[in-house]
């Protein structure tokens, strides 16, 4: 289900929301190569909607908080996010935990969060894409994947 390039499987994006995963959201601030083509010019698109959810934002700070970027400071992180007038945070709630519960093939908990408010955004009538290469969310095969 991992789509390498919109062009190459059709994939209008017109309307699509994209759930940024932790990598997705760091690689992109550091301008990182590792990030995938296709989600980096998502990421780089003024018109693109994004939404973050809130585990992922929390996961980036614990990273961020702890050396492992190059991304300056928890508060720089922060500000990039917040200026961001693209950017929705989703909310961790009861809602996104009881529908992450039996995704058993996803190895990581905030991972299974990830995939669950992506699921939670497509049942709102949303067309959806997360922006991630974690293999566990890639092979689980529960949502529409981009990189």
């Amino acid at each position: 289900m991992v789509i390498l390039t919109t062009l190459l499987v059709g994939l209008d994006s017109s309307n699509m929301k994209y759930i940024l995963d932790t990598h997705a959201l760091i690689w992109f601030l550091e301008g990182n190569a590792r990030l995938g083509l296709t989600a980096k010019e998502i990421l780089s698109d003024s018109s693109s909607e994004l939404i973050l959810p809130a585990i992922a934002l929390a996961e980036a700070v614990w990273i961020v908080s702890r050396g492992k970027t190059s991304i300056s400071s928890v508060e720089a992180l922060l500000k990039v996010v917040k200026q961001d007038k693209r950017v929705s945070i989703y909310p961790l709630d009861s809602d996104v935990i009881e529908k992450s519960i039996n995704f058993t093939s996803i190895n990581e908990m905030h991972d299974r969060q990830i995939v669950s408010t992506a699921l939670m955004v497509e049942g709102q009538g949303n067309r959806v894409a997360l922006l991630s290469c974690d293999q566990n969310i890639c092979t689980a095969n529960l949502v529409r994947i981009v990189w």
